[in-house]
């Protein structure tokens, strides 16, 4: 039987996914406790019509509940009469506020107009779900089609090896770590271009900056060493079945140094036929 188990940011997409999943034939099951997934599949597989896909969302509505996730998402990895996907969806603060504002609904933890500490308690209480996850899209910046596309690649390609999606993120280390973040990045070795002042008020996106971060040895031995690193580690994390990295590369204000790398390294995985999104979280 196969498995999916949505989770992920509310506002982020989970009800476009549940309906991708129906019209590929998945029974869905929206809202479930975790420990109540279970005996649904021993009892959808005990009758005399069987269950052959189903998908199950579970997230933040599922409160105290939650609790169960973990001991029911390793027993469904355990099961070999299951073949067991885990989906997260996520978004960033700025779309999440822009989503709710406009459907004008409350957030699940709050009876109070959505901001950033509601969007960033509903990550930690999460963020062992994520880790858990073995796909995670990122819907900030998708169409309702693009979205689409984005699932069928996973969940219709059959070839896993290709659907690996490495998430590129710059920041600022003065406005705290990226709770989402695999890995975690520290570019304030490399000489900062703020201190060059016909470089200060631009951006990492801007070429002139760019070359001058890019430029330095100090950055092209890092970026050769960094690359070749992610190249390795990625069938590892294929092999443990996860399909998705995050790496937030991170400088002193997440203006230019974190930006010029985050930009260099999506480039040179993309050239690579790569499946990669960017994102620059003090630029958004």
């Amino acid at each position: 039987m196969e498995v999916v188990i949505i989770t992920g940011l509310s506002g982020a997409g989970k009800t476009k996914a549940v309906e991708w999943f129906e019209d590929k034939g998945y029974y869905c099951v929206d809202n479930i406790p975790p420990a109540l997934i279970k005996n649904f599949i021993e009892l959808s597989m005990a009758g005399t019509k069987k269950i052959k896909k189903a998908a199950f969302v579970t997230d933040i509505r599922g409160g105290d509940f939650l609790a169960d996730a973990r001991a029911v998402i390793e027993s469904l990895k355990n099961d070999e009469n299951i073949s067991f996907k885990m989906l997260f969806i996520e978004a960033s603060n700025e779309a999440l506020i822009r989503r709710y504002k406009e459907t004008r609904r409350m957030h699940p933890l709050s009876n109070r107009p959505i901001n950033d500490a509601i969007i960033e308690e509903e990550k930690k209480i999460l963020s062992d779900l994520r880790t858990e996850a073995n796909y995670i899209i990122d819907t900030s910046r998708m169409k309702v089609s693009e979205f689409g596309d984005e699932m069928s690649k996973i969940f219709e390609s059959g070839n896993e090896g290709k659907t690996f999606i490495l998430n590129i993120m710059s920041f600022g280390f003065k406005k705290g770590l990226p709770q989402e973040a695999d890995w975690v990045v520290d570019a304030r070795f490399i000489p900062n271009p703020y201190y060059v002042q016909s470089l200060r008020k631009l951006t990492g996106n801007n070429k002139k900056v760019a070359n001058y971060v890019l430029g330095k040895d100090v950055t092209k031995e890092f970026l050769n060493r960094y690359t070749e690193l992610i190249r390795r580690e990625i069938p590892n994390y294929i092999k443990e079945g996860k399909y998705s990295l995050t790496i937030a590369i991170g400088c002193t204000g997440g203006q230019h140094r974190s930006v010029a790398l985050a930009n260099e390294i999506a480039r040179i995985f993309r050239e690579e036929g790569r499946r990669v999104t960017l994102e620059h979280r003090e630029l958004s």
